[in-house]
């Protein structure tokens, strides 16, 4: 597929300075794409060259993330990031919008969502409902306190690690071509174009923030999270690969916290399924959206 980049953008949220993509057609319908962890905003490219005709395709790059800057005190706990998005949407009056997000990008925009139902037009969520009851079973048997403990440890132990180094960048594609199975070539190619960084010794890095690799010691309690989505009143599509860790929410009793939301599971998908199945990803969205 023939790539036509967008735009970079700038905008300030908590004192951060945080960049955002911007495919134009600005008076066309507003579509917001948030990324996942550890990931950026160019991961979307092949989406937003495929809706950017229909939509005006912006994509931000979470706090701590490709060209977004990292917090000073290595804090990703979630209301920051849920801040960030609502600083974005308001930023840029782009109220409704329809959001299409995945992993921690689709928590974020689940989580805003349920807060600002009216500023929602349509929300798809690729795996992005978090730990699955059976694993939130098991992290709530740790105890607050040991999970506190556990943070400041590995906190501690991140602060006097060395950031990981490829000697070239082909070692860094793959890298990511390692992390994904799914991913052809090309895909692996643009994405570890975009998310490393050439450092002065001519070896590269991962842009992202080391810190977000650190879990949160402390997250919304499962009845607030409940609370919020049950608040989402917009159509709502959760979408999950038929080959993920993640669980899926119709089968484990999620999705019946929604008011109106539906469960599209992607056969030969794992968890980066706008990837993993693009045509078939992209169809469903133009259908949903």
């Amino acid at each position: 597929m023939d790539l036509v980049g967008p735009t970079s953008h700038r905008f300030v949220s908590q004192r951060l300075n945080l960049h955002y993509a911007d495919w134009g057609n600005r008076d066309a319908p507003p579509l917001i794409l948030v990324h996942g962890g550890r990931d950026h905003c160019r991961s979307w490219d092949w989406v937003a060259q495929e809706l950017r005709k229909d939509f005006h395709v912006i994509a931000p790059d979470l706090r701590g993330h490709g060209d977004s800057d990292w917090s000073p005190d290595g804090n990703y706990a979630s209301p920051f990031f849920i801040y960030d998005l609502a600083q974005l949407i308001h930023h840029l009056k782009l109220a409704p919008v329809s959001i299409v997000a995945h992993s921690l990008g689709g928590n974020i925009a689940i989580r805003y969502a349920g807060l600002y139902p009216k500023n929602v037009r349509r929300l798809v969520a690729i795996e992005g409902l978090g730990p699955s009851p059976k694993m939130q079973a098991e992290f709530d048997k740790i105890g607050l306190a040991q999970r506190m403990r556990d943070w400041i440890d590995n906190r501690r132990a991140a602060a006097g690690r060395t950031r990981r180094k490829y000697a070239t960048f082909e070692e860094a594609f793959t890298r990511m071509k390692d992390e994904n199975k799914f991913l052809t070539d090309e895909q692996a190619r643009r994405l570890t174009e975009h998310g490393a960084v050439r450092n002065e010794d001519g070896t590269w890095s991962w842009k992202f923030d080391d810190y977000l690799r650190i879990f949160p010691a402390y997250d919304f309690p499962v009845a607030d999270d409940h609370a919020l989505w049950a608040a989402i009143e917009c159509p709502t599509l959760l979408v999950y690969g038929e080959k993920s860790w993640a669980s899926n929410p119709l089968a484990d009793g999620r999705a019946a916290h929604f008011r109106n939301a539906e469960v599209k599971v992607f056969a030969d998908a794992g968890h980066w399924v706008h990837h993993d199945r693009f045509d078939e990803f992209v169809a469903e969205l133009r259908r949903f959206l």
